[in-house]
This record gives structure tokens, C-alpha cells and sequence, in this order.
């Protein structure tokens, strides 16, 4: 019988806590379409000045808030997008902006750091003479942390490099933030830094930061004047949304000084892991709290196998494909939960508990 369950699977997974909880039964509520929601208000200009921007929008998911920010930049039919081939925009958002807004993505391929080459970013801008053949680019996309590398962080040196870019062919740049709170724990730089050179960028408030619902798009004045327009297009407009708000206002009061402690815990959790035969992981290329690791060919485990084998122990991990796992670390993964996760890792793979036990 499981008496323990460590979620690993994304920071998605976290339960509100007991201060959320409070501040949600307590909210002060009004109708927000009608932007008179004052929890609503209190959250979105704390974002504002968290980020360094003009103003701010919380809408229902990150999802939302790409689709809302490219639509935006975007807003003629056709126009095209320049973005990583393996950014959470192009793979896992359903082809929103391209079903919902008509906008053609050309992606340019991502390196193992998150970044994708400078030239070959530039390479990607169509040249505006060809407009009676090619799509007019108008944006570019980057994601920070970019989770599909394993959470790493874009610099702001990089960062500032593509905006540079974008400037100098009358382009906008969007940030796909949706842990950009970890990057910047983890780089000891201020959000409202990395996302300097930023037109626009979403945050996500129910990953890494642990709140229930909901994420945030920063932007000019004017931008989210139009972002507002289309929240409500697409079915965000959401009435009495302080109740919801007041559970991420606690989120960024509470959880970011947590974050690195999720990234400390990642590293130990990796290193771990690499110790144990059968399994391979980069554990110092650990820099948030997302990390991949592989399993080995001589090992009697396969991905689903072994997730079967964790998941009768309370371990629920995510798979990536045959040989390959997902783990994400989040503020109610504990050190003792870290401990127990290598012990059941370890008899796992080796039949042998290591010394923490089970």
C-alpha cells in the first residue's frame, strides 16, 4: 500500500497552500471583464512593476497568453513568426497561432542551452521585398527558462543580442517567461532584467511559483489594451477572478525565496541518480529544476517499466520516450523526498536499497 507520494512529473502538480487557501476565501471580488476586480488590479500591477513593464493581464493558462501576445504582435493573417524548434510555443501548444490566428511559424533549431544561433535567427527574417511570395515576419520567440533543455536559463546578454536583432529589422521580440522566475534565481539577475529587450512576455503563476490557476502577460500600455480584447475573444474573460489571483498574489510573495531550494534539490537529486547504474544523467548541466535522464541499454528497465515499478512506490515521473524520463522538482518536494526517490531509484535498477532505505 503506497503511504507516500512524490510527484516529480512537472511544478505543475502542486496543491494550494494553507495561505492560499485563506487568501481566497477572503478575496475582495468584482467583475473583471468589467476591470473592476480589485484583487485582480493588485495582482496585475505588482506583476507590472515585478517585470518592469507598463502593465500587465492575468489570463487562465500560458497557453492563453503566447497565443494572446503573438496574436497581438501578429495581427495580420499570414504574418510569420521566427521560434525554436523545440520551444514549448511550436510543440505543446496545439498550433494555436497558426489555427486560431494565422500565423505561419519558421522555426530555427534550438542548441542543447535553449538558445538558437544569432545568424541563423537572423537567417530566418524573410526580406521584406519578397512579400508578394514569402509571409512578413514580424516576431521573434524565446523561452526562459526553456524547459525542453532541461530548464536552462538565457543569459541577458543573450537575451538583449536577440532584441537587438529584432529592433534592427523592425521586428517584436515575446518571451515566453513561463519560469522566468527561476531563471532569474538561478542567474541572480531581476526579472524585469532579463526581460529588458522584451516587447512582451507571459508568465506562469502555477508552475515553479505553486499557484493553483493562472498566468500573467506583461506588455506596453497599448499592447495589452489589445491582449485585454482578445482574452475576451477567446473565452478568457473570466467575472469574480480575484478569488484566483489572491492564491497567485500569495504565490509571489511566498514561493520565489523557495525556488532555490526546488533547484538545489534538483541537483541533488541528479547527481544522485548518476551514481546509480543503469542511469545516465548530465547532473552538471542541473541549473533550475528541470533535468532528463536516460536509461541505459545494459539495464533491464525500459522508461514505462521503471515508471511502473516508482509509481507502486508513490513516484510518479514523467516519459519522454522508450529510454528517456522528465523530472521536475517543485516547493513540496522535500530533502526527505529527494532521499526516498534515490532509494526506491536504486533498488530499482540494482534490486539493492541504498542506505537511506525505504
Amino acid at each position: 500500500m503506497v503511504t507516500r507520494t512524490v510527484d516529480l512529473r512537472s511544478d505543475t502538480v502542486t496543491k494550494p497552500t494553507e495561505t492560499m487557501r485563506a487568501a481566497m476565501a477572503t478575496a475582495d471580488v468584482d467583475d473583471d471583464v468589467l476591470c473592476h476586480d480589485p484583487t485582480a488590479l493588485r495582482l496585475e500591477t505588482e506583476m507590472a512593476r515585478i517585470t518592469g513593464k507598463e502593465a500587465a493581464l492575468f489570463v487562465p493558462s500560458g497557453t492563453m497568453g503566447n497565443l494572446i501576445c503573438v496574436l497581438v504582435h501578429c495581427d495580420i493573417r499570414g504574418s510569420e513568426v521566427v521560434l525554436g524548434n523545440n520551444s514549448h510555443i511550436h510543440i505543446y501548444e496545439n498550433g494555436g497561432i497558426s489555427t486560431i490566428g494565422g500565423v505561419h511559424p519558421r522555426t530555427v533549431k534550438n542548441n542543447e542551452d535553449g538558445t538558437m544561433d544569432i545568424d541563423l535567427i537572423e537567417a530566418a527574417i524573410r526580406d521584406p521585398r519578397g512579400a508578394l511570395v514569402y509571409p512578413i515576419t514580424r516576431l521573434i520567440c524565446l523561452e526562459n527558462t526553456h524547459a525542453n533543455s532541461g530548464g536552462k536559463c538565457l543569459s541577458v546578454e543573450y537575451t538583449d543580442q536577440v532584441g537587438e536583432l529584432a529592433k534592427k529589422h523592425g521586428l517584436k521580440l515575446h518571451i515566453d517567461g513561463a519560469r522566468i522566475f527561476n531563471a532569474s534565481v538561478a542567474l541572480g539577475i531581476p526579472v524585469h532584467r532579463l526581460l529588458q529587450a522584451a516587447d512582451s512576455a507571459s508568465i506562469c503563476l502555477s508552475k515553479g511559483l505553486g499557484a493553483p490557476v493562472g498566468s500573467v502577460i506583461v506588455g506596453s500600455n497599448s499592447f495589452i489594451a489589445k491582449a485585454k480584447i482578445l482574452r475576451k475573444t477567446l473565452g478568457g474573460g473570466m467575472r469574480q477572478v480575484g478569488i484566483l489571483c489572491a492564491a497567485a498574489i500569495v504565490a509571489v510573495q511566498e514561493n520565489v525565496g523557495k525556488l532555490e531550494g526546488d533547484h538545489k534539490n534538483a541537483k541533488v537529486l541528479a547527481e544522485g541518480l548518476n551514481k546509480i547504474k543503469g542511469i545516465k544523467v548530465d547532473a552538471a548541466s542541473v541549473e533550475t529544476n528541470i533535468f532528463y535522464f536516460d536509461i541505459e541499454e545494459s539495464s533491464k528497465h525500459t522508461a514505462e517499466s521503471l515508471s511502473k515499478y516508482l509509481q507502486q512506490r508513490g513516484i510518479l515521473v514523467m516519459l519522454e520516450g522508450p529510454s528517456r524520463v522528465r523530472i521536475v522538482l517543485h516547493h513540496q518536494i522535500s530533502e526527505s523526498d529527494v532521499q526516498y526517490t534515490l532509494s526506491c531509484f536504486q533498488q530499482a535498477l540494482t534490486g539493492v536499497p541504498d542506505q537511506n532505505g525505504i
